[in-house]
């Protein structure tokens, strides 16, 4: 079992950073690829971007390639989502997944449905 609490929401402006950050117990984290996923008022959730269990593979959405990074500390069980050159598109509700998987390289996956475990999520409001 994995719970997962996300904190560094807030309003930004646009153009500026934040960082978004995401806590987890339990003893199976190490074993789990873990994803960033955000939903905006009135649409569906949708993938922002995904790292592997041990740190080296990582997947971006297109929308945010080349301004957000995410990362994971394994010691600490944190992931992190650095975001860059923000828009008023990237406002969301952003939510911290994470789906167990039994070998280091398999595919990371971008459905919400194939997560095992959710954080309760983080608004983030970028104004224009």
């Amino acid at each position: 079992q994995v719970s997962l609490v996300e904190s560094g929401g807030g309003l930004e402006q646009a153009g500026g950073s934040a960082r978004l950050s995401c806590v987890a117990s339990g003893s199976i984290f190490n074993r789990c690829n873990v994803a960033w996923f955000r939903q905006a008022p009135g649409k569906e959730r949708e993938f922002v971007a995904a790292i592997s269990r041990n740190g080296l593979d990582t997947r971006y959405a297109d929308s945010v390639k080349g301004r957000f990074t995410i990362s994971r500390d394994n010691a600490k069980k944190t992931v992190g989502l650095e975001m860059n050159s923000l828009k008023p598109d990237d406002t969301a509700v952003y939510y911290c997944a994470a789906k167990h998987v039994i070998l280091s390289n398999q595919l990371l996956r971008v459905t919400p449905a194939e997560y095992d475990y959710w954080g309760q999520g983080t608004q983030v409001t970028v104004s224009s």
